[in-house]
Formats: structure tokens, sequence, C-alpha cells
């Protein structure tokens, strides 16, 4: 039977750097150690960790009256997208005492219901949500009355909280822009969710650049469910059965359906881009290594994901504050999917080329 070895306590710590223990309190508390000299600091953080000391985050906490957590929900775990978003808020709470707990909605609103419910039970600081959609208005405002909540990637149009979001329309319109620029004239686009604001806007803003150039867009019968690899695949079926003679480029709302859409084209003996050329979304670490690799619209992930993180810790310290509301840009990525279509300009084929959007909308 193993010994048990006694708890280090926060005296301990004082004792060994020779402070008082309210000195080796504010000199450990991540919001409270710029009122210590920093040599002091340095002295306690060194006996702390001489010590093997850990402190109690929660009792600290709810002094406090908080928890020290913040909730993160995402729609789909398994998206590649959704993890240079979730750094980002990590790296930026790291610094400030706070530990995420992460759940997945899987774009179902019973689960969205469900899962602010948990995070509300264990009294998490603040929810930053980014798989909100047309639905979830009540859930997250009846949430917003116990905690602080904040979108991400996707916001909700009337609904009043604060959201850090891309400029989804105008990423549509780099899209179109670039096929227009290939020389294409047939294209058609696989849309996402109706229900969820990004989608929605790819869409719109495809739609406006194509009409621009005086080019009508090819739309599918019907929208994807969910925005995954198996819808992309399923709507690209469906619009080669629907159409004679299939479009020469298509967009796709997200990387994943832009995948999905490329098996559906090899299945059926078309080749990318030499018959089809094809634009996805998001920019996941995936895009770089499909066969041929995907040009794409580059979305600021990381940087998204500290900015939301930023909001969530402004409205833990500031309950009354309104909270912020910010559009970031996105940024052309081209690739071989596109960039070897024998009808357009020569270009390199296999060659990265990141398109900064002023200079896009210029052209």
């Amino acid at each position: 039977m193993g010994v048990l070895l006694e708890k280090i306590t926060l005296k301990d710590v004082a004792a060994r750097a020779g402070v008082h223990p309210s000195t080796a309190s504010r000199a450990l508390d991540p919001t409270k150690g710029s009122l210590v000299r920093a040599d002091t600091v340095e002295r306690v953080h060194a006996a702390a960790r001489d010590l093997g000391y850990q402190g109690d985050a929660v009792a600290s906490g709810l002094r406090r009256g908080r928890t020290n957590t913040l909730g993160i929900v995402v729609a789909d775990l398994g998206n590649p997208y959704n993890a240079p978003l979730i750094r980002g808020i990590e790296n930026h709470l790291e610094g400030r005492g706070l530990m995420a707990l992460i759940a997945e909605s899987r774009d179902d609103p019973e689960r969205m219901q469900r899962v602010l419910n948990n995070l509300a039970a264990r009294r998490v600081d603040a929810v930053i949500v980014t798989g909100a959609r047309q639905g979830d208005e009540r859930a997250l405002r009846r949430a917003q009355q116990q905690i602080p909540i904040v979108l991400a990637v996707r916001y909700l149009p009337g609904s009043g909280l604060p959201a850090i979001t891309h400029d989804d329309e105008r990423g549509g319109r780099l899209a179109a822009e670039h096929l227009v620029e290939q020389g294409h004239v047939r294209i058609a686009q696989l849309c996402g969710p109706q229900d969820i604001s990004s989608f929605r806007e790819r869409g719109a803003g495809f739609r406006a650049g194509l009409r621009s150039h005086g080019v009508d867009t090819i739309e599918v019968a019907d929208t994807a469910r969910r925005p995954i690899l198996e819808e992309g695949r399923r709507l690209m079926d469906l619009l080669l059965t629907q159409r004679a003679e299939p479009p020469s480029a298509v967009f796709a709302h997200n990387d994943l359906m832009a995948i999905g859409a490329l098996q559906s084209l090899a299945a059926q003996g078309h080749l990318c881009p030499e018959d089809v050329a094809v634009v996805g979304y998001n920019d996941t670490p995936t895009a770089a290594l499909t066969d041929p690799p995907l040009t794409t619209i580059r979305l600021p992930g990381y940087e998204l994901g500290r900015m939301a993180a930023d909001t969530a810790v402004m409205l833990i310290e500031d309950r009354e504050h309104p909270g912020t509301n910010l559009s970031l840009p996105p940024v052309l990525v081209a690739r071989r999917s596109t960039l070897g279509w024998p009808g357009g300009p020569a270009a390199g084929a296999g060659d990265t080329t990141d398109q900064d959007p002023a200079a896009s909308s210029r052209r």
C-alpha cells in the first residue's frame, strides 16, 4: 500500500519563498501578479515549482464568484477547421487562469439546448458558441440570462448576441471572381444548410459575384443537411444527374463538401480540373493534400478564436458590457483544382497563391 504524501499548502510555498501567504497568493494569481514585485513573483513561482504545489483553482474561483472555466460549443469536432479555432481560444485563455470545456452540438437544436444546460449547471464563466444555427435563438437567450454568450464563426441576425465572424459574403465573391478569371461560364455551387448564416452569405456573395460578370449560377435542387463530406458527394451526384452537360466549375460551401465533390467526380470518370474545376472554403489542413490540391477560401480561424476568447473574458470581467461584433476578411488560396483547367489562363500547376481580397476586388 502506497504512502500518502502530505499536501503542499500555500503556507509552505510562502515559507519557502520567504514572504507572507497573502503575497504568495497574489503572486500566483494571473490576475493579481502585477501587484507584486517581479522578483518576488519569480521567487514564489520557483518555490511552488520546487515543492510541487498545485493551487485549488475551484476554491480560488468560487471566492470570486467564478469557476475559472469557459465552455466552447462546436458543431462538429470532426471538422478540421475547428482545430486552429479552438487553439486560438485555448492559447488566449492560458494566461488568464481559465480552462476550456469543449462540447459538440452536431448541428442538432435539442443537443444544443442540452449542452448549454449542462454548461450552465457546471457554472462556467462564459460560453463561446461556434455552431449556432437558426432556431437556436431561444436556447441561447435563455442561457445568456445566466452566463455571457459569445457567438463565433456563425451569427444569428437580430439575436443581440456579440459575434466574431468572417466576411462570408466577401468570401463567396472571391470564389466567383476567381472562377470567372479562369475563363469559366458554366459555374455551379453546392450550398450548405441555409439556416446557418455563413452558408447563406457565401451563397449570396457567390451569386452576386457571378451576376456582376453577367454569369448565371447553376443551382442544385437541394442543399446540404449538414456541411460534411457525404453531403458534398451527394449534391455533386445530384448535379451530375440533373444536367446532360456538367458545369466546368463548382464552388462548394466548405472544404469537406468540396472533397466529397471530388470523390463524386472521380467515381463518375470526370477529371479535376480538366473536366470540372472545384473551389472549397475554409482552407483546412487537408485542402492542400487532396488530389488535386484544393483551391479554397482561407479564413483566419486562429485569429478569430483569439478574438472570441478576448470578448468572452471582457464579458466575464464586465457583465454590463454589450460585447462587440467583428467580421474578419477572407483570402483566396489558388491551387491546382482550378489553376489547371485547360480553358483558363496559363498558371503554374500546383502553385499556391494567396490573393489579397482588396487586390482581387481591383481586377
